[in-house]
């Protein structure tokens, strides 16, 4: 029998490949994009900027940044047959279901679908970091029986978000404070969703399946789908003097509160400082703070009784939903962001690609053991 060593359940703390796109230090909290601190970059990039920086390596000249702007703005049109496509499944597909569909079937229309070569698969990551904004947006459109709003490639790729959800261009608050999360939300080293993803891509499957692989992983409840149960629990609470108690029975029946906890940081998630001010920032400017001080509130009592900090789960629930985001929206919307760490890491595996295939600890019955024919069991 093989004997398989370094066994981690969950992999926990096991590395498992060479990358330079994003630098985590959970014990001091920090997180960065190619060795710039997620701190600066939240102050100062954009969307489009971040783009940039994680799949070339490096910020973008003036010049460049207006170029991928344009670029990204001018993709974000579906081709009318996927619209079609998208119509036909709103009756039957939840947000994220419609997501993980419509990511493969682009691929029937991306003329470089079978184009493996770098410039390919970097007009492919350009063109699904479009093209997935506008499902989102069309698909709450048609589920609401509204019709879908054209896509203006003017427009910051964060600013014509909102206004194709909404049909209403945001206020300039909105609108930065949806490109910072976009900013925030737009890689995470080897989570479990970039992680298929590679996975994917070291087949040498083409960029649209690693991306579905990505989608459909960032789908299951442990992954994705936090923020929106936080948002869920502050409506269930509904006001500040319903929170010491709703919190305390939760806790007293040890059952666990969204939003709070981090497999890799140890201290407060980076993340969270910045969403934390901006749920602030919009409560005040809107003039309705229920829910920010209900999240301080909670946040409060987590950390004395717990000593558990929020994570970029927590503050984004308040901000998504003041920003006029249904719940359900909440965890297609990290994919409008993370497909741009997700085609940074399938651009950085099909650069220097080996074949992921790890071993598994066999916990099965002792080696050897008889075969029984049929007729003598």
């Amino acid at each position: 029998m093989v004997e398989v060593k370094g066994f981690k359940e969950g992999l926990e703390d096991v590395v498992a490949a060479d990358s330079s796109i994003c630098y985590i230090d959970g014990d001091r909290g920090i997180l960065s994009y190619r060795g710039i601190d997620i701190h600066e970059l939240a102050e100062h990039s954009t969307f489009e900027e971040i783009c940039f920086l994680l799949w070339e390596g490096r910020l973008p000249r003036r010049d460049e940044l207006d170029l991928l702007r344009r670029s990204i703005g001018a993709e974000r049109a579906l081709p009318p047959p996927m619209l079609e496509l998208l119509a036909s499944l709103v009756p039957h597909l939840t947000p994220m279901d419609a997501v993980r569909t419509m990511v493969s079937a682009l691929a029937e229309t991306d003329p470089d679908v079978a184009d493996m070569s770098r410039p390919g698969n970097m007009r492919k990551a350009l063109r699904m970091t479009g093209q997935i904004a506008t499902i989102v947006a069309a698909h709450h459109r048609l589920r609401e029986g509204k019709p879908v709003v054209e896509t203006d490639p003017s427009l910051s790729h964060a600013e014509d978000f909102l206004r194709m959800l909404n049909g209403a261009r945001p206020s300039s608050e909105a609108k930065r404070a949806f490109d910072m999360a976009l900013v925030l939300h737009a890689d995470h080293e080897l989570n479990a969703s970039t992680f298929a993803a590679r996975v994917t891509a070291a087949t040498l499957a083409d960029m649209h399946s690693a991306v579905t692989s990505a989608v459909a992983t960032l789908k299951g409840p442990l992954h994705g789908g936090a923020n929106e149960a936080v948002i869920r629990m502050l409506l269930q609470i509904g006001s500040l003097d319903r929170v010491d108690d709703f919190l305390h029975g939760k806790l007293e029946r040890k059952e666990k509160i969204m939003g709070f906890g981090h497999r890799v940081y140890h201290t407060e998630d980076p993340r969270a400082t910045h969403l934390r001010a901006m749920s602030k920032a919009l409560a005040e400017s809107s003039g309705e703070t229920r829910w920010y001080d209900m999240s301080r509130r909670i946040e409060k009592i987590m950390n004395e009784e717990k000593k558990l900090n929020s994570n970029v789960d927590f503050y984004s629930a308040s901000v998504y939903y003041m920003l006029g985001i249904p719940p359900d929206l909440f965890t297609p919307i990290f994919a409008i962001s993370r497909i741009a760490g997700w085609t940074a890491h399938v651009l950085e595996q099909y650069e220097n690609n080996r074949l992921i295939r790890p071993r598994a600890e066999y916990i099965g019955p002792e080696y050897p053991q008889s075969y029984v024919p049929i007729e003598k069991r």
